[in-house]
């Protein structure tokens, strides 16, 4: 597949290394010749240096024989023209952009995006995948990551093993023998920094982090069982009355249970609109890291803290003081992947990463054939894959224990007809399932290679 990536900041350089990695004829496109650099040199990418909008730029990037345009640039104006070109003269088949501004996103203005008006196949919006992701945090609150798939009827979430875990040094065959009718799977595990899907005689160690794949109704079981006590999160500030910060008090008011939620914001117009548009939530306006700002929020008494402004220090230190000051949970947006590692060290208990969640959408909408859902894990590490196996696959048919998956692979659930099921070693996978599988980044061709998707593409 021939793609042209237009953008090479953090999100089209991930989009890059993945595509790249499994073999596409990638061309990255940028105004910056430095990062067009960086990514010449680190990924087996074509480079160039130019307005991605401009049709001579997207000519010499080879658009006229291009699969797929996706426009990432940090001008939401530029990626629209760059598609309507991309269509108009390159007729290139599919285009994918990542607009932020609301106005564009409006369901009232989506006429705009027909083919015969503006011709944008997919419409990417960070501030709606993050805030989507911030709510998945709230409801999971124990949870450091998590996803849906099989339509949200199972539940991929990251977990930290601490000390209380009573299923520490145990491996990992004896507790499908001690929960055997618990729907729940784990399917990798960090230790020391590094990603790796565990086999049966692995064990969990504290310090680990986890990530297990279960079913939706057997979610609060599986957390007790690794020490995870759940809570309903009934009180919540939000620091951070922007466009991802609204659209998190909005859907916590369109709930039917009682959620009180408070939105600190510095900016006065921002604090001013989102008072506006809140029907129940209380605005304060005013600086986030003030102690007694916080104390009139009742952070004191807080179930959770989402600390989702556009700074990352801002969103550390917020969260330390509001666990300081006794909020239950504290859950902080970090654009920056260096910073990571610093969150146990500051008791911060989860994290939004902007980049990973709208690299998965991108990515979601790439493999469009017969794959589902993908979700990226951790820096681009892995990805959890949701997909149909077709009659032609070479897993149709076989039990898992007959199909030679990669060391790095494992299948984390199937759902089967109606019926969503957490496998074992002895469980078929029949045509036209819909297999959840986690597979390192080095393994995902192999695991397409099986699906047998790469020719159903488009």
């Amino acid at each position: 597949m021939k793609v042209i990536i237009c953008g090479a900041g953090q999100v089209g350089w991930q989009i890059a290394r993945h595509l790249s990695g499994e073999k596409n004829d990638v061309t990255v496109v940028d105004l910056n010749s430095d990062l067009i650099r960086r990514a010449t040199d680190s990924l087996d990418v074509q480079g160039i240096a130019g307005h991605a909008s401009y049709p001579d730029i997207l000519e010499r990037a080879g658009a006229e024989d291009a699969d797929m345009v996706i426009a990432a640039t940090h001008s939401d104006e530029v990626n629209m023209v760059t598609c309507q070109v991309a269509h108009s003269i390159f007729e290139v088949p599919r285009k994918i952009a990542r607009l932020r501004a609301q106005s564009y996103l409006d369901a009232i203005y989506s006429d705009i995006y027909r083919r015969d008006h503006l011709p944008i196949d997919v419409v990417i919006s960070p501030e709606k995948e993050v805030a989507e992701a911030a709510l998945r945090r709230i409801a999971a609150p124990a949870a450091f990551d998590t996803e849906l798939f099989l339509g949200g009827r199972a539940q991929l979430l990251g977990i930290t093993i601490d000390d209380v875990c009573p299923v520490l040094d145990t491996p990992l065959r004896q507790l499908t023998e001690l929960f055997s009718t618990l729907r729940a799977r784990i399917v990798a595990v960090r230790r020391d920094n590094k990603l790796f899907a565990p086999d049966a005689d692995d064990q969990l160690m504290e310090g680990d982090s986890c990530y297990f794949m279960s079913h939706i109704e057997d979610v609060p079981r599986t957390l007790e069982v690794f020490g995870k006590i759940t809570k309903k999160q009934e009180r919540i500030v939000i620091l951070g009355g922007g466009n991802v910060g609204l659209r998190v008090a909005k859907a916590l008011e369109a709930r039917t249970e009682r959620i009180r939620a408070r939105v600190i914001e510095k900016d006065r117009a921002n604090a001013e609109h989102a008072a506006d548009e809140l029907e129940r939530t209380i605005v304060l306006h005013g600086d986030g890291l003030d102690r007694a700002l916080m104390e009139e929020a009742g952070i004191q008494s807080a179930d959770a803290l989402m600390a989702i402004t556009d700074d990352d220090k801002t969103n550390l230190l917020a969260a330390v003081r509001a666990k300081q000051a006794g909020a239950s949970t504290s859950i902080c947006l970090i654009n920056d992947p260096t910073l990571v590692p610093l969150l146990d060290a500051l008791d911060i208990d989860a994290y939004i990463n902007p980049r990973a969640t709208t690299v998965s959408s991108i990515l979601r909408h790439i493999r469009h054939g017969r794959v589902k859902s993908v979700y990226s894990i951790g820096d681009a590490e892995a990805e959890m894959i949701e997909a149909q196996v077709l009659s032609t696959s070479p897993i149709a048919g076989r039990k898992i224990e007959e199909i030679d998956f990669p060391k790095g692979v494992l299948v984390g659930a199937i759902q089967s007809g109606n019926e969503v099921i957490v496998p074992l070693a002895s469980t078929t996978i029949k045509e036209g399932d819909v297999i959840a599988i986690f597979a390192l980044t080095q393994d995902v061709p192999e695991v397409e290679r099986l699906l047998q998707v790469s020719i159903d593409f488009f």
